[in-house]
């Protein structure tokens, strides 16, 4: 079984979003095990930040709050965790959050996410706690908690048990690298005069499979030159 624990500052944050729906309904099953904690719990004075050294605007959440919070929750010390665990950073500079990514962090070790805040967090965190940082793009977050509940979310719906029928899995968008799927329609076949392609209503299973392939093509396309299609 795989094991999901966030350390942040919000994990209400997380747990709203990770609490409900097949996501929700596999972690009180056991499929997975998850746990936040908030990181004000492991500060003397439940500051987690403080200025950046050399200067600058915003506060940088401290190494050895960190630290401290791995080393109570896990019993171990804080540079070890990342021995038999994932350890992930969520920061701008971190890696892309992809689907191939998504899957090897579901066939691999537990994880642990610790969200970034405020303005960073010292480097430290990065290169002795963690193996490795994660962003969901070229934009800048309040904080870290939305990109831990986006790779949670991912992660969790690709294990075995979670989803009622497996073949969801199959076929959807990025199954493929860079691959969408195709659009989706259902009743009714007719609304404010707009109709559902008609070879979806055909029948014809092959007719519709090589539909789909061409439509997904065509999306994927457009997709990657910001295009939007018709």
């Amino acid at each position: 079984m795989l094991n999901i624990d966030v350390f942040c500052v919000f994990p209400e944050a997380v747990d709203a979003a990770l609490r409900v729906g097949v996501v929700g309904r596999a972690i009180e099953r056991g499929v997975v095990g998850y746990r936040s904690f908030d990181l004000r719990d492991f500060s003397p004075n439940g500051r987690i930040d403080d200025m950046p050294y050399g200067g600058g605007a915003g506060m940088v959440v401290r190494v050895d709050v960190v630290a401290r919070a791995f080393e109570e929750v896990y019993g171990a010390p804080a540079r070890e965790v990342r021995n038999t665990r994932r350890v992930v950073l969520t920061e701008p500079a971190g890696r892309p959050l992809v689907q191939a990514y998504v899957d090897d962090i579901a066939a691999g070790p537990d994880l642990t996410v610790v969200c970034g805040r405020y303005g960073g967090v010292d480097e430290r965190v990065r290169t002795e706690l963690c193996t490795e940082a994660v962003s969901l793009g070229d934009f800048v977050l309040s904080g870290g908690e939305i990109v831990a509940s986006a790779l949670a979310d991912a992660v969790v719906r690709r294990l075995d048990g979670v989803l009622g029928n497996a073949e969801s899995l199959i076929g959807e968008s990025f199954s493929g690298e860079g691959v969408v799927g195709p659009p989706m329609y259902t009743r009714p076949a007719v609304w404010d005069g707009e109709e559902v392609p008609g070879v979806l209503l055909s029948g014809n299973h092959a007719e519709i499979r090589a539909w789909r392939e061409r439509e997904s093509r065509t999306r994927s396309e457009a997709r990657g030159t910001g295009r939007r299609s018709p």
